[in-house]
């Protein structure tokens, strides 16, 4: 029994090593490029952020082209309502947000959310969601972080900042530390769920034996990881983002 055991504990490393091998959810570098003295290294995120701006570029110019060929009297196709169906989403919730600031963000914020809402998706294309690499979430909230105060000081000038000093002036640090954190918490947020998501993902892949893999056991937590949590945290990440824009912004 002694035996069997210690056998057991040297071979753990390497059954540990082989899955991690076979089900890596790390970012993997795929190519060195040298410019000068500079290495610069292609990786999964920068494969999947190609694949997803690719998509929404074609996706957006057949829509344009679609809309532009659109007959007002003739009776519309699938695409042309799958699009009015998404226009109309994408507008009624900036408006019942922003109310009459709406018409002013609702394209920042119908971009950010399919853009953040495809990436999340990737996993079910066989992608590695950018949005589980905090070099992605990270600059989608500082141009967040700048936008809310950019349109903070364009509405109220210097009085912008005299926010930082209410209701009484000792408040100033905490205000200040509030608001440095709002860039953090809006980009560690999306990144701690999707990257939860990817980790739990890989361990079920390591984990599973083939023939449970087989069965949709997989597929139902790519449902609930990929598609009904991607969609929680684009909301999230878009409903904030209104909500501190707005708070800037009103009278």
């Amino acid at each position: 029994m002694g035996s069997g055991v210690l056998d057991t504990a040297r071979s753990l490393p390497l059954i540990l090593a082989s899955s991690e091998t076979e089900y890596d959810f790390m970012i993997k570098k795929l190519m060195e490029i040298h410019i000068g003295d500079t290495t610069v290294y292609l990786t999964t995120t920068h494969v999947a952020l190609i694949c997803v701006s690719i998509f929404l570029i074609v996706f957006a110019l057949i829509a344009n082209r679609v809309l532009l060929k659109a007959d007002p009297d003739a009776t519309p196709g699938m695409f042309q309502n799958f699009l009015e169906i998404i226009t109309d989403m994408l507008g009624g919730m900036v408006d019942g947000l922003m109310g009459t600031n709406a018409k002013r963000f609702v394209n920042y914020i119908s971009s950010i959310f399919l853009f953040i809402l495809i990436c999340n998706l990737g996993g079910l294309f066989g992608l590695r969601a950018p949005t589980a690499d905090y070099g992605v979430t990270l600059p989608l909230a500082l141009f967040t972080f700048v936008l809310i105060h950019y349109n903070g000081i364009k509405k109220k000038k210097g009085k912008h900042f005299l926010a930082l000093f209410e209701p009484i002036p000792l408040f100033f640090p905490i205000n200040l530390i509030s608001e440095v954190a709002t860039p953090l918490s809006l980009s560690i947020r999306l990144f701690g769920n999707v990257m939860s998501g990817t980790v739990l993902m890989g361990l079920v892949y390591a984990m599973f034996p083939l023939f449970i893999q087989i069965v949709p056991i997989p597929g139902i937590m790519h449902i609930y990881f990929d598609v009904f949590s991607g969609a929680i945290q684009t909301y999230v990440f878009c409903m904030l983002t209104m909500v501190y824009i707005n708070d800037k912004i009103s009278d």
